[in-house]
């Protein structure tokens, strides 16, 4: 009794700085965060009661819609790309060409390189002067100024740096699937392509869900890449929500109004979570509710 007693006490002694840290890091912040989304407050005057003002007036903004718009497109677009082209690469890697542990770090680099060094570098890729796409196509087009191209040069820079970490998470699914079952169906006359649709995929659907879920919850918290390489513009074409937050609240100092924004993303987040959390049971293997 007095061993399990101290081998409580020990392992409480332990889980009490992660405790205190996520109370005073993570909880606290996020009840403070919610009480001011109601109040007008701009770190000097005092605190004012607002109700649901800020709420009304962000859901009635048309500059509100356009950012909110800008992230949905950025996240979809970046969610389905991100998890389609490394499941592609995946499959081939995992079909034992050579030198797949090659391609495999290749991949994985941009994933852990920090996002500065690739905000510099594919700045420079697309300068419109000295850049290597214009000079490479002797074409002259302004990427990253032009309201038309620059979020699809955000999306493309993204999935780039996003397709090593999926991959990764693929192939230890793939490493789970049984070869007996390849083989069966190798002596079943099964096609390649019939077997990657019909014991593949099915088998791969709880990876592809796990993907798709971290991917979606990451892309709609896009902030570094818009803050390093166009600070939203141009013309407000690649805002989305979380930089949109942090002007609001570090440079004109609306907290009220950014944190209604972070909550409108949270509970909008939550929703689109629980969504696909339901519709797993139509297409995840053995996921029931």
């Amino acid at each position: 009794m007095k061993n399990r007693f101290l081998q409580k006490n020990l392992l409480a002694f332990f889980l009490l700085p992660s405790i205190a840290g996520c109370l005073i890091f993570i909880f606290l912040p996020s009840i403070c965060s919610f009480m001011l989304s109601f109040c007008d407050w701009n770190l000097i005057n005092k605190i004012k009661f607002a109700g649901v003002n800020n709420y009304i007036k962000l859901l009635t903004s048309w500059e509100f819609k356009l950012i909110f718009k800008n992230t949905i497109v950025y996240a979809i677009c970046v969610t389905l790309f991100s998890a389609i082209i490394p499941l592609i690469l995946a499959s081939i890697i995992n079909s034992k060409i050579r030198n797949s542990e090659f391609y495999k770090t290749a991949y994985f680099l941009p994933f852990i390189t920090p996002m500065i060094v690739i905000a510099m570098v594919w700045q420079w890729i697309f300068d419109p002067n000295i850049g290597a796409v214009n000079t490479l196509f002797k074409i002259n087009i302004q990427w990253l100024y032009n309201s038309q191209t620059a979020l699809p040069v955000l999306i493309l820079i993204s999935v780039w740096k996003l397709i090593g970490y999926n991959m990764v998470i693929y192939l230890s699914g793939f490493s789970a699937i049984s070869s007996q079952v390849y083989e069966a169906a190798k002596i079943d006359g099964a096609s390649s392509v019939r077997t990657f649709l019909c014991i593949t995929l099915p088998m791969l659907s709880p990876t592809i869900f796990f993907v798709l879920i971290i991917t979606t919850i990451s892309s709609f918290q896009i902030f570094d890449l818009i803050y390093l390489m166009t600070q939203g513009g141009p013309e407000n074409s690649t805002n989305v929500i979380v930089y949109w937050i942090y002007k609001n609240a570090f440079e004109t100092f609306e907290i009220g109004k950014a944190s209604a924004g972070a909550y409108i993303l949270f509970i909008f987040i939550l929703i689109l979570t629980m969504i696909q959390w339901k519709l797993r049971t139509k297409w995840v293997l053995n996921e029931h509710d």
